[in-house]
């Protein structure tokens, strides 16, 4: 079986360029590297290094193993975090599912209120939206959108908090005819080409497409993209004009305007589902009582 150290260490030679090099940046003499080197060659059955005018060089094979082993140490490392957990038990992880404008405005608060309380923790944040992803690990908070106006969510296994209605914007350029309005109707962007952020369809766009069809109409795409910053980006740009919720709006491109919107306005409720779990209640309730305070704080400010 391959030791996972020396694989390590030939990672490290090869980003050194050189035996001695790595020994110092490992802190360990050339001869024990070069003892380790030797010995991975004999349990892989490969020349791992050439011999160049005064020095050496590793070959393609040893470079070929090098990268193939990168995931491997990731996962061993993932590993011995499981370890010292379970010796130390209690959780070294909080697993966060969130859409991104979430994990832009409120999540370093939650890192930072978590990892203050226990330092050697490891936040794990995964994006569910816009194709409903999945993290390494199952959440033990899970930051969701819903239609305001809609059937709640409850999931097994989970507490449900609210923790926002929200009403989202339309974002224009700045020299646009519309740009003067304190407020927008909503129809009044059926003729404009629509920068459209949501192409998986995710529960943001079915809100946006809703209230587009109580408007009666339905948006023409000029562009199609699943990133709000660069759906913002080509508003900037003069592609067209977008709908977004005011958390992604905080931090405008120049030459931007965002205003709201009414008849109807377009609302969006943002929950959290908190895993119930006793041996880390305590983390989940403080990163849930954060949520909240950022949420009320109004993170996302004025459009």
């Amino acid at each position: 079986m391959l030791n996972p150290q020396r694989l390590a260490i030939l990672r490290a030679v090869l980003a050194a360029g050189s035996i001695n090099k790595a020994a110092r940046n490992l802190g360990y003499s050339p001869a024990t590297i070069s003892q380790h080197m030797a010995t991975l060659a004999r349990e892989t059955g490969l020349v791992l290094f050439e011999k160049q005018g005064r020095g050496i060089s590793p070959t393609d094979a040893a470079r070929h193993l090098a990268d193939q082993a990168q995931s491997l140490l990731a996962d061993f490392g993932r590993l011995e975090r499981v370890v010292a957990d379970l010796r130390g038990g209690q959780a070294q992880y909080l697993a966060i599912a969130c859409f991104a404008s979430a994990a832009e405005r409120w999540i370093p608060e939650v890192v930072r209120t978590v990892r203050r309380h226990q330092p050697n923790l490891t936040v794990e944040v995964s994006l569910n939206e816009p194709v409903d992803g999945r993290g390494r690990r199952r959440p033990d908070l899970d930051i969701r959108t819903e239609p305001a106006n809609g059937a709640e969510v409850h999931l097994d296994g989970y507490q449900r908090h609210e923790l926002l209605v929200e009403e989202l914007v339309a974002v224009l350029p700045g020299d646009h005819p519309l740009a003067g309005a304190r407020e927008l109707a909503l129809r009044e962007l059926e003729g404009e080409p629509w920068i459209d952020h949501d192409i998986y369809d995710s529960p943001i766009g079915r809100i946006i497409l809703t209230a587009c069809g109580a408007a009666g109409f339905a948006p023409r795409y000029a562009a199609r993209l699943d990133d709000h910053r660069a759906a913002l980006r080509l508003v900037e740009a003069g592609v067209g004009v977008t709908v977004l919720p005011r958390l992604a709006v905080a931090e405008l491109p120049g030459g931007v305007v965002a205003r709201p919107v009414v008849r109807p306005a377009v609302l969006r409720r943002i929950v959290v589902h908190a895993r119930r779990d006793r041996r880390r209640g305590d983390l989940v309730a403080r990163a849930v009582a954060r949520l909240r305070d950022c949420a009320r704080a109004g993170e996302a400010g004025p459009a």
